[in-house]
């Protein structure tokens, strides 16, 4: 029997992907290159945007003759068996700790290792908690194994990937500096890119954390959200940090890792446009902070509203003012992005 995985989403959805794969070839399933030659297609789902939610749908009715089996976050979130007569639901990697499992990589040299899922954030936006619940570290014995493992692979860059990296290890009493001591013990030629964490989990572990991150076998590179430039706003979304905070955070980066010395510090940040209570001073105040700050990456998503999260319940702001606000931030982020040499894109 062939099976075809149709992925979306993040990069620990494509680790799930890899670990479906490896567990349907360790029992025997072929694996199909094309939903033309397969006789099944599982579709591993995303939540975060409706963009994403409507890309998965058009992909369900252009494959309406096919048997589809639908895992991943959305099928949390809504009904999606009602989009296709031959649509399935099934969970393959519920409540399962994913280190160690069977895999087979999408990219020889590159390891995707998920160190925890779940979350301890409430933010009101975000449909992820309730796909994937409070947060569940796994132990440090267990990631180095799967990290040696991908060293002993050849992979060279090995991305460490959850929900909110940040918050690694609080439920199990250790944090992440102290996961990536023990990594970082590995002999190899390997580098690891550290996945996002939030400001307000950071702020616990910042001064081990930034110092560990000295290593050369680390990449220079920070993804930390801060969503909006307007504390209003943040304060609506139930982000739990300040916009003050997070330009502490930048200059403190910025001042330990400088581009000139570091080809390869990179500050990535994600701002929600539209936000349903963002009003047109609050957006101003998001183009000040961006234009101040001048994150090398900037991940801009036009506020969706996601079922059965409170953000939904608010009336929502017009389709062309949120176009309207994505189209200027798109605009400043390109004018200065213009100006800036990223070592590897590949990083970003």
């Amino acid at each position: 029997m062939k099976i075809f995985i149709k992925t979306y989403g993040c990069q620990a959805n494509v680790n799930d992907s890899e670990i479906i794969s490896g567990i349907l070839a360790k029992n025997g399933y072929e694996l199909a290159e094309n939903e033309e030659d397969a006789d099944y297609i599982i579709l591993n789902s995303c939540s975060v945007k409706n963009k994403t939610q409507s890309k998965i749908i058009d992909y369900i009715r252009k494959h309406k003759d096919k048997k589809i089996i639908a895992t991943g976050c959305l099928t949390k979130t809504i009904d999606i068996k009602k989009f296709g007569k031959n649509v399935y639901v099934k969970n393959f990697l519920n409540n399962k700790n994913k280190i160690n499992l069977p895999i087979v990589r999408n990219k020889k040299d590159t390891a995707i290792i998920q160190i925890s899922q779940g979350c301890l954030n409430a933010c009101t936006f975000c449909a992820t908690k309730i796909a994937k619940g409070a947060l569940k570290s796994y132990g440090i014995r267990d990631i180095k194994r799967a990290f040696e493992k991908a060293v002993a692979e050849r992979c060279k860059i090995i991305y460490l990937t959850s929900q909110d990296n940040g918050c690694y290890g609080f439920d199990i009493g250790t944090n992440l500096p102290e996961l990536l001591k023990e990594l970082i013990s590995v002999k190899g030629n390997y580098k690891i890119r550290i996945g996002m964490m939030n400001p307000w989990h950071l702020r616990k572990i910042k001064k081990e954390l930034f110092e560990v991150i000295k290593n050369r076998r680390i990449i220079k590179f920070l993804h930390i959200p801060v969503q909006s430039g307007s504390e209003k706003v943040l304060e609506n979304m139930k982000r739990m940090h300040s916009v003050k905070e997070f330009e502490k955070i930048a200059e403190e980066f910025r001042k330990k890792f400088p581009r000139k010395k570091f080809p390869d510090s990179t500050i990535a940040t994600d701002i929600i446009v539209g936000y349903p209570t963002e009003k047109e001073e609050d957006f101003e105040q998001t183009l000040k902070l961006i234009k101040k700050v001048k994150p090398e990456v900037l991940n801009i998503s036009a506020f969706s509203s996601r079922p059965k999260t409170p953000a939904s319940k608010l009336k929502q702001l017009s389709s062309e003012v949120i176009k309207e606000r994505t189209r200027r931030l798109n605009k400043l982020y390109w004018e200065y992005r213009k100006k800036i040499k990223i070592h590897n894109p590949k990083y970003s």
